[in-house]
């Protein structure tokens, strides 16, 4: 029974993910197109905000919930996890990526207003914050080492940091055209 149901995790995992992934990724060109002239920035804002419904509808909340409710069924099967650190922390970075998933739905009721209150970079940053909850969550889930997590932390930021340098530099390259 448990392989079923870390398959089923896995794979909302993966549909969550990508769901997070491309609703930032619209983000920026929804952001970005509100600098093109009428009636180009309606129509391109229009169809922004019912690709933005849609992939949250659909594929997002629903892999969240059923990520989680696969996640709670395995913690109920192996009760034993709980006692380990390695799940403490990974648990602490499923609550992050839970809030940014929030944040998230936030993000797409102000772009829906006509708010967009930040510029196409910093979503771009925003879209590695993503990548590194799942870097964190996968290796603890496959080391499962409490002790290691020291490593694994200053690893991120590491990690991190390069993410926020690449955007940076095909920022600069994209605005040198």
């Amino acid at each position: 029974m448990y392989n079923y149901v870390l398959a089923i995790h896995i794979i909302f995992v993966v549909c969550w993910m990508a769901g997070l992934f491309y609703i930032v990724r619209l983000f920026v060109y929804h952001t970005e197109a509100q600098s093109k002239p009428e009636p180009d920035r309606k129509i391109l804002s229009d169809q922004f905000v019912i690709m933005e419904r849609r992939l949250w509808n659909v594929i997002a909340i629903p892999s969240m919930w059923l990520t989680i409710a696969a996640g709670i069924t395995m913690l109920y099967l192996f009760p034993a996890w709980l006692q380990q650190p390695w799940m403490h922390i990974k648990l602490c970075f499923v609550a992050g990526l839970i809030v940014y998933h929030y944040i998230c739905q936030n993000k797409i009721k102000q772009m829906r207003l006509g708010l967009f209150t930040w510029t196409s970079t910093q979503l771009r940053i925003w879209n590695e914050v993503a990548t590194i909850f799942l870097f964190a969550i996968v290796f603890l889930a496959v080391i499962k080492d409490g002790i290691s997590w020291i490593y694994g932390t200053v690893g991120i930021i590491v990690f991190s940091l390069i993410l926020m340098s690449c955007v940076k530099i095909y920022k600069y390259y994209r605005t040198r055209k």
